[in-house]
């Protein structure tokens, strides 16, 4: 078991197109474009991008797969994790004052409201995106290679295992990240996962 790794990011490429998918929005009209310029101006400022991750051996038992940090017996994480012999656990935020803006808006402009959801969607994903495009050069010097993120929800894959996320990462001290009794995280733009490390 390694140590966790925090890292901070000023910036993050915007994926725009991402963001309008969110809003279910394939092709904005000048009005909608309009609006997604001021939600910018008035969110991008106030995010803070922060992750951490931690790698772990991983152990196959029969079906249970050994995390390191919890067991599972999830098939679409068995099949995802195939091949590999370690795990990088990862989780990311933009904060809280998404949140915050997104709850101001709701009673304040509905429109906004849902504008903001997307594009803190999209800012989220893509910092997560970037994580990952960091962690597969680190690897891939080593000789390693990275499958595809999987996250707790995702598939068989229960959110329960957050519990033992958020201790083995220690989110709440590095990344401002607490867990609801409903599994949810708060801020809710955050996200967890798990990245299959094979030769």
């Amino acid at each position: 078991m390694s140590e966790i790794i925090f890292k901070t990011y000023d910036k993050i490429a915007l994926n725009e197109r991402e963001a309008f998918r969110y809003m279910s929005c394939k092709s904005p009209d000048e009005q909608m474009k309009r609006l997604f310029e001021e939600c910018l101006s008035e969110c991008l400022g106030a995010l803070s991008y922060k992750a951490c991750w931690r790698e772990f051996p991983l152990l196959f038992c029969g079906d249970e797969i050994n995390l390191g940090f919890a067991r599972t017996k999830s098939k679409a994480l068995f099949t995802n994790l195939k091949g590999c012999e370690k795990i990088v656990l990862f989780a990311a935020t933009v904060g809280h004052e998404m949140d915050r803006l997104i709850k101001k808006q709701f009673l304040l402009s509905p429109a906004k409201s849902v504008c903001l959801q997307a594009i803190g969607s999209e800012r989220v994903e893509s910092l997560c995106d970037t994580l990952n495009a960091e962690l597969k050069e680190q690897y891939k010097k080593q000789g390693f290679l990275l499958k595809p993120r999987f996250s707790p929800g995702y598939g068989d894959l229960s959110l329960s295992l957050q519990r033992e996320i958020m201790p083995a990462l220690d989110c709440a001290k590095l990344l401002g990240i607490s867990l609801g009794e409903n599994l949810m995280m708060s801020p809710s733009k955050s996200v967890t996962a798990i990245i299959g490390v094979y030769k």
